[in-house]
C-alpha cells in the first residue's frame, strides 16, 4: 500500500458532525461515472476520492496480483503530471493522500484544504484519463510491491494466515487469493498486459467519484464536468459470478513460521455483506470478543489464562467473506489448551440465546462504530462510495442502523448454528519451526 502522507493537524480538522442525517447529492455523467456529493461546512475541508470496482477478484488466475499493483502504479503520473510529482502536488497544498486494494475494490483519496478541491478532480482526472503505463514505472512499482510482501508477509510473524485462510476456504472462487497476489505472475507479465488491464477496469463506467466536505455543489458539479465529462466510456465492467461449492467438511493445516508463541486461526465460510445474515454474524463476532469483557476474552485471557490475545471478526465481502477467529497462545501454552474453549464459547452461542442485557450491549457497540466511520470528511465519502457500489443505495449511510436493530437475538443464535459448523471451516494452527518434524532418511 502506497505510503501514508498526511498531517495529523488536517485530520483533525476533517472531523464531521456527530451522526445525524448525512445529506448528498448523486447523479451520473454521460460516460457513466456515478458522482456523489456531500457537502459540509462545519471544517475547510474536503475529501475527494474515487473507487474503482476492481479488486483482486477481478483479476486472470495466471496474473494475481494486478489490482494492488496497479494501486500503486498509478501514482506514477500521466502525461502532464511527471514521475514522482504525484505526491508533491498535495502535500505542498497541504494536504494528505493514500489509497488501498481489496478483493473487491481499489480506492483512492486526496484529503485536502478546501480551496485546493480543484486539485484533487485534476489529480483524479489524469489517473482516469492517461495515466503513465510505461517500463520504468512498471519496473520500479514491482521493487516496491515486492518489498511490501517481504515486510508484511514473508517477515511478518503470522503473515501468511490470511493467504492459507482464504485459498483453503475457498477452491473455485477468485477468493482463492489475496491481493498482494503472486510475485511470479507480476514478474511474467508484459508492458501490454498492464496497459489492457488499465484500459479495461479504470474507466468512468466502472467508478464513483464521491467528495465530503466544504464545497459548493453548484461549482464541483461544473468542474467535475470539465475534468472528467470528456473521458470516454470503456466496455462494461462484468463482475464475477462464480458459484463456490460447499466446502464439504473441516480441513486443517499446520504451518511452521518464525515465531515464538502458537496460534489457531478457524476461519467459516460466510455469505455476501449485503446479506441479512452478515448483519447478524457481524453482531455475533462482536458477542464474541468486542473488548475485554467479550465471552472468548473473559474466557480464555481472563479466566483459563491460555491465550494472550483472542479475537472473532467478520472478513465481510461483496460475494462472500468470512468470519474469523484468531487465538494466540499465552507463555507456556498451545494450541490444544486454546481449541476447546473456543469451540465451547461458539457452542454456547449455538444452543443459548444471549441475554436483554449483553443484547443491548453489542446494539450500542454496533451504533458507536457505525458513527465512528462516519464521523470525518474522508470516512464519509468513502462510505457512500462503497453503499453505492456494493448495495446499489448510497442512503444506506442513513438507514444502514435500522439493519443492525432488525437484527433479533434469535438471528444470532440462527446464524451460529448454520455457518459456524466444522463442515464450514479451515482450521489453521500455527507452530514455531523449531517444533517442525524433521525429516528422516530411507533405509
Amino acid at each position: 500500500m502506497k505510503r501514508l502522507l498526511l498531517f495529523g493537524a488536517l485530520l483533525l480538522a476533517g472531523g464531521a458532525q456527530a451522526q445525524n442525517n448525512i445529506s448528498f447529492e448523486e447523479y451520473d455523467l454521460d460516460n457513466g461515472l456515478h458522482v456523489i456529493l456531500h457537502e459540509d461546512h462545519t471544517t475547510p475541508i474536503a475529501a475527494v476520492t474515487v473507487l474503482y470496482h476492481v479488486g483482486s477478484k477481478n483479476e486472470n488466475p495466471e496474473r494475481t496480483g494486478f489490482a494492488h499493483f496497479f494501486e500503486h502504479l498509478l501514482f506514477e503520473g500521466s502525461e502532464n503530471i511527471k514521475r514522482g510529482e504525484f505526491d508533491s502536488y498535495v502535500t505542498n497544498a497541504g494536504g494528505a493522500l493514500n489509497a488501498n486494494t481489496s478483493q473487491d475494490r481499489t480506492f483512492y483519496y486526496e484529503l485536502l484544504p478546501s480551496n485546493q478541491m480543484e486539485l484533487g478532480l485534476w489529480l483524479e482526472s489524469e489517473r482516469m484519463m492517461h495515466a503513465n503505463i510505461q517500463q520504468i514505472g512498471v519496473e520500479t512499482q514491482r521493487e516496491v510491491v515486492k518489498e511490501e510482501k517481504r515486510q508484511r508477509v514473508d517477515n511478518q510473524p503470522y503473515g501468511s494466515w490470511l493467504e492459507n485462510m482464504m485459498k483453503n476456504l475457498y477452491s473455485e472462487h477468485p477468493y482463492n487469493w489475496v491481493p498482494i497476489g503472486s510475485m511470479d505472475h507480476l514478474n511474467a507479465a508484459q508492458l501490454d498486459e498492464f496497459m489492457a488491464f488499465y484500459k479495461k477496469f479504470y474507466i468512468p463506467n466502472n467508478a464513483t467519484l464521491s467528495i465530503a466536505g466544504d464545497i459548493d455543489v453548484a461549482k464541483t458539479k461544473e468542474l467535475i464536468a470539465a475534468y472528467f465529462g470528456s473521458i470516454p466510456a470503456g466496455d462494461p465492467v462484468v463482475q464475477p459470478t462464480v458459484e463456490e461449492p460447499a466446502l464439504g467438511g473441516e480441513k486443517s493445516l499446520t504451518v511452521y513460521d518464525n515465531i515464538q508463541l502458537p496460534a489457531v486461526m478457524m476461519g467459516y465460510r460466510m455469505p455476501p455483506q449485503t446479506s441479512d445474515d452478515a448483519y447478524a454474524l457481524q453482531m455475533a463476532s462482536t458477542v464474541l470478543s468486542g473488548g475485554p469483557s467479550s465471552r472468548m476474552y473473559k474466557r480464555l485471557v481472563d479466566q483459563d489464562q491460555t491465550a494472550l490475545q483472542v479475537f472473532a471478526f467478520p472478513f465481510t465481502l461483496e460475494q462472500g467473506g468470512a468470519f474469523i477467529t484468531f487465538s494466540l497462545a499465552n507463555a507456556g501454552k498451545g494450541i490444544d489448551d486454546m481449541t476447546p474453549a473456543l469451540e465451547e464459547e461458539i457452542v454456547k452461542l449455538q444452543t443459548e440465546l444471549i441475554s436483554e442485557r449483553e443484547f443491548e450491549k453489542i446494539q450500542n457497540q454496533m451504533e458507536s462504530g457505525f458513527i465512528q466511520s462516519n464521523s470525518t470528511m474522508a470516512g464519509i465519502a468513502e462510505s457512500l462510495a462503497d453503499y453505492h457500489t456494493y448495495y446499489g443505495d448510497a442512503d444506506l449511510i442513513n438507514t444502514e442502523l435500522v439493519r443492525y436493530q432488525n437484527v433479533t437475538r434469535e438471528d444470532i443464535q440462527r446464524v451460529a448454528q448454520q455457518y459456524l459448523v466444522k463442515d464450514n471451516r479451515v482450521v489453521l494452527k500455527y507452530l514455531p519451526k523449531s517444533e517442525e518434524p524433521q525429516a528422516t532418511n530411507a533405509q
